[in-house]
C-alpha cells in the first residue's frame, strides 16, 4: 500500500489524499451505531461513532482484515455541527480503535439515514494483501 501525496500539496489532517493498493478487496456496507442485536445504546455522536467503527471493524475481522488494511471510508452525518462539535472526542475514539492510519476519506452531511436513530454511518473499503488470498472467510 502506498499513500499519493502530490508535490507541494499541504499535508492532510486525518486522512489521505489518495492509496495505491495491489490485493483482495474487502467492502463493507454501511454501519450504524447500533449494536450486534440492533439496538442503539448510544443516543449521543461520539458514542453512535465508536459503535459504528467498531461494527466496521468485526465485518473486516471476518476476512481476517483490520484497521492498517482500510483504505477508503465514507462517513455519513446526520448533523454537520454535532460531528464539529464532538471532534476531540471522536478523534481520540478513532486513535484508539484505528491508530495512526489515515485512509481516503470522506465526511457527507445528509438530511436522515434509513435508521432513524443513526446519527452516523460508515461505508468502508479495505485491501488485503495478495499474499492473503484463499484465506478468511
Amino acid at each position: 500500500m502506498k499513500i499519493l501525496h502530490p508535490a507541494g500539496w499541504p499535508r492532510p489532517k486525518g486522512y489521505s489524499n489518495g492509496i495505491v493498493a495491489t490485493g483482495r478487496l474487502v467492502f463493507v456496507a454501511g454501519q450504524v451505531g447500533w449494536t450486534a442485536a440492533e439496538k442503539f445504546v448510544a443516543k449521543d455522536f461520539p458514542g453512535q461513532f465508536r459503535q459504528a467503527l467498531e461494527n466496521v471493524l468485526a465485518v473486516l475481522a471476518e476476512a481476517g482484515a483490520g484497521p492498517e488494511h482500510i483504505v477508503r471510508m465514507t462517513w455519513f452525518l446526520t448533523d454537520k455541527q454535532e460531528y464539529l462539535d464532538s471532534l476531540a472526542e471522536v478523534g481520540a475514539i478513532y486513535r484508539e480503535l484505528m491508530g495512526r492510519r489515515f485512509p481516503t476519506m470522506s465526511v457527507v452531511e445528509v438530511s436522515a439515514l434509513i435508521e432513524d436513530q443513526a446519527k452516523i454511518e460508515i461505508e468502508t473499503t479495505a485491501v488485503l494483501p495478495p499474499e492473503t488470498i484463499g484465506e478468511g472467510s
